[in-house]
């Protein structure tokens, strides 16, 4: 007999594959939502419902107002008793509109449901001392709806009780959807609202200016658009909107809110463009799923979206197709490095939506893909929504961020300093969850430069986040999570650190305040900066609080030789705070604009241009005077505005670092050129990632470089360099300097080849193809001893 040996078989049944995903994504009756500091919400209950309100960041009241389905105010649906008198979310409704705030929304809900908070009492929960993460549930019983407002008074600049976010949570009692609102409430009222059923397509008329939301309603759901010119389909002209001619002309894989924003039909003529978009994946390369697709992958006569079309066409007098090129909404797929297209599950979640504006009279045609043999629908086959909005109604442009996978999605918003910048320029980019100018109409990225290095430029950088970080133990936990030493930091002072993982590797880099003896101000470019810091002071136990005022806190920079002058004609201080002239290098005063009865504001002698420079921090609702002061009176010294182009220009000489570009989490501060903001010798405290960066420091592998590029050739971020065959290092950051003459970079080389004066070569095309000539020099091409902004 043969002697065989068996595998070992292991016991039981298999185990479910482990995937972890956002919150927002277990379709298990919970919902989360977040309420905007300085905002309110409204959301639909039912009996049994489990409300959960978190104090996220802590120190923010919250106040929460119950309505019956007839819209009467009842806190009995909380099963307690109101012991306010909502004065606090009467008063932002009563206020101007706040960007992100959710109340415009809020005002509609309120109307639909008849609901009157005129003689509202809220019940009041959480005060100026709550800690971070505190919460309280509650059982609703009854249906109804719940309004649950953030609300807060403006801060001050030197200030620190900002309002911020609170979280909420639904646990809901049935998984059947909330009756009429399983949606998110309507941007406005709705010319149309059309469900379009798992599996299926509906055609449907839009005017030219009106508006069409496309909703995922449970999330992870693909929808293909398309659409034809009404007045072209009346003629028998058949022209659907093209993807291949709207790529070309937009430059975009897809498009997107902003300057590349259009769809067209192969003629040329726009039909939409895309005004909002929440999720920001969506695929315009491949076609409509077509029955061939399925044929081919063995599931002959399956549902498809090229079939679905055809069907809700065919009343329009639509010749039927074989397979449709569209707009594949929510659908998630890339080119990899090696040509293959590739796809996975959508990043929409339940609630994400496009906007577009017609351009012309449309009729469009919408589908809820029926893909269940890919990842496409996220293995879960559900609705799509349509909603469409008059041509009256005005919806800003926008894109969703999240700073966390489980966090909400914020909107792109203005600055307080748009209304000034909007009118001298149309050419505008998402920065972090706000519009910025990139170049201005009347001078260019070049007139730009000259006006920072020869006299003065105004700069819109609001998006930078600000942290207030305050109590007891503020300072042990700034020294404890920055690598600079917080302790050596006086009152009045402002010092620039890195913020680093155990692993060594950046958060951040940014600038500390310390507004006091337990009290600090961090600035810098990423909104995870303020919740690893919340996340260390929990684990810490420390008596800090941690919260978010980059919505009250709005900043211009004024840089360039005649920066001091234009501030010292403009700012007001008090004899407890140094004037202009006597303001030192990373240092700031809290001041006035024109007197002591001016716009509060806080200014700082810190830049992000190489140049003599200066900040100046105020609240958003004095943002257009501060810009006004600024002009009038900088404008007989050559003041210009400077946008993005302009600023990377400056800052890539002097050697300054932008994330994502020059350093992430796998680069180190050592190897991001900043190596000064790490003294390992003579700060004795114990911060985090202090053990890898000794090891790091003693053993490095790559140096931050400067480049000089013999070639008039653009380099660009991740362009590879080379010694011989072989990759040695990576171009970060490049520009032509006009100061120089030449293209320069900045550059992550192996330390074995970083002496100044290396030959090196920058690769093009595939990196050996094409080569330019370049050599490794210091890393600020311009006053390495910083002696202009010193001056």
């Amino acid at each position: 007999m043969l002697d065989i040996a068996y595998p070992r078989v292991i016991p039981g049944p298999p185990r479910p594959s482990r995937i972890l995903m956002p919150d927002s994504l277990h379709r298990q009756g919970r919902e989360t939502y977040e309420v905007a500091g300085g905002g309110a919400l409204l959301i639909p209950v039912s009996a049994g419902d489990v409300v959960t309100v978190t104090n996220t960041e802590g120190g923010q009241v919250a106040e929460l107002v119950a309505a019956d389905e007839t819209g009467r105010i009842d806190a009995g649906l909380l099963g307690v008793a109101s012991n306010s008198e909502a004065r606090g979310l009467k008063a932002l409704l009563s206020g101007g509109p706040r960007a992100g705030s959710g109340l415009g929304g809020l005002r509609l809900g309120l109307e639909r449901r008849g609901i009157d908070l005129a003689r509202a009492g809220a019940v009041a929960r959480f005060d100026a001392e709550t800690p971070a993460g505190a919460s309280e549930s509650f059982t609703i019983t009854r249906a109804g709806n719940l309004i649950i407002a953030a609300p807060g008074a403006d801060m001050a600049p030197d200030a620190q009780d900002t309002v911020t976010p609170l979280g909420v949570q639904v646990k809901r009692a049935s998984l059947i959807p909330v009756r009429r609102f399983d949606l998110p409430d309507p941007l406005a009222d709705p010319v149309l609202d059309l469900r379009v059923k798992s599996a299926t397509a509906e055609a449907y008329f839009v005017k030219a200016g009106d508006y069409i939301q496309v909703i995922d309603v449970d999330g992870r759901q693909c929808t293909d658009f398309q659409c034809f010119s009404a007045r072209k389909l009346d003629k028998g002209i058949e022209h659907a909107l093209d993807v291949t001619t709207s790529r070309t002309l937009m430059g975009h894989a897809f498009s997107v809110p902003g300057l590349h924003s259009k769809y067209y039909d192969h003629d040329m003529l726009p039909l939409v463009e895309v005004v909002q978009d929440t999720v920001g994946r969506h695929d315009a390369f491949a076609l409509a799923c077509a029955s061939k697709y399925y044929d081919d992958i063995g599931y002959p006569g399956h549902a498809n979206c090229s079939d679905n079309f055809n069907r809700a066409l065919a009343p329009h007098g639509v010749t039927a197709r074989a397979g449709w090129m569209a707009v594949n909404l929510f659908f998630n797929t890339a080119i990899d490095a090696h040509g293959v297209v590739i796809s996975d599950e959508p990043w929409s979640r339940p609630g994400d939506y496009v906007l577009f504006r017609a351009l012309t009279d449309l009729v469009c045609v919408s589908s809820a893909c029926p893909d269940d043999t890919s990842p496409a629908n996220g293995w879960y086959l559900s609705d799509i929504h349509v909603r469409t909005y008059s041509g009256v109604q005005t919806f800003s442009r926008a894109i969703a961020t999240r700073a966390t996978p489980n966090a909400e999605p914020k909107m792109t918003k203005d600055t307080a300093f748009t209304p000034r910048t909007s009118a001298l320029t149309r050419n505008v980019v998402e920065y972090k969850g706000y519009w910025l100018p990139q170049v201005y109409a009347a001078t260019g990225a070049i007139e730009e430069y000259w006006a920072c290095r020869q006299a003065a430029v105004v700069i819109d950088l609001s998006p930078l986040r600000k942290v207030e970080v305050t109590g007891p133990d503020a300072e042990a936990l700034m020294q404890y999570a920055l690598t600079r030493d917080v302790k050596k930091l006086s009152e009045g002072q402002v010092v620039y650190s890195a913020m680093c993982y155990p692993h060594g590797g950046m958060i951040d880099d940014g600038t500390l305040f310390r507004l006091g003896r337990d009290r600090f101000r961090w600035i810098g470019g990423d909104e995870y900066g303020g919740i690893w810091l919340r996340e260390q002071a929990e684990k810490l136990g420390l008596k800090v609080m941690i919260r978010s005022s980059t919505d009250q806190l709005h900043n211009l920079a004024v840089q360039g030789p005649n920066s001091r002058e234009i501030l010292s004609r403009m700012i007001w201080t008090a004899p407890t705070q140094p004037t202009v002239q006597e303001l030192g290098w990373f240092r700031f005063a809290v001041a006035r604009i024109g007197g002591p009865n001016g716009a509060p504001v806080v200014v700082s002698r810190t830049g992000y241009t190489g140049e003599l420079g200066y900040e100046i921090f105020c609240h958003p609702k004095d943002g257009e005077a501060v810009y006004d002061a600024v002009w009038e009176h900088g404008r007989d010294l050559g003041l210009r505005p400077m946008g993005l182009a302009a600023l990377d220009m400056v800052r890539i000489e002097a050697g300054l670092i932008f994330a994502g570009y020059d350093f992430s989490d796998q680069t180190d501060p050592f190897e991001a050129g900043i190596g000064f903001t790490v003294p390992l010798k003579s700060k004795t405290d114990d911060f985090i990632g202090r053990d890898a960066l000794i090891r790091r420091k003693e053993q490095p592998s790559h140096r931050f470089v400067g480049l000089d590029i013999d070639s008039a050739v653009d380099v660009g971020h991740g362009d590879t360099i080379h010694l011989g065959r072989a990759q040695i290092g990576v171009v970060t950051s490049a520009t032509r300097s006009p100061i120089l003459g030449r293209n320069i970079a900045l550059a992550r080389v192996d330390v074995i080849h970083a002496a100044p004066g290396t030959a090196v070569e920058v690769g093009k095309l595939d990196g050996q193809q094409k080569r330019l000539p370049a050599q490794i020099v210091t890393l600020s091409h311009y006053d390495p001893k910083k002696t202009r902004p010193q001056s």
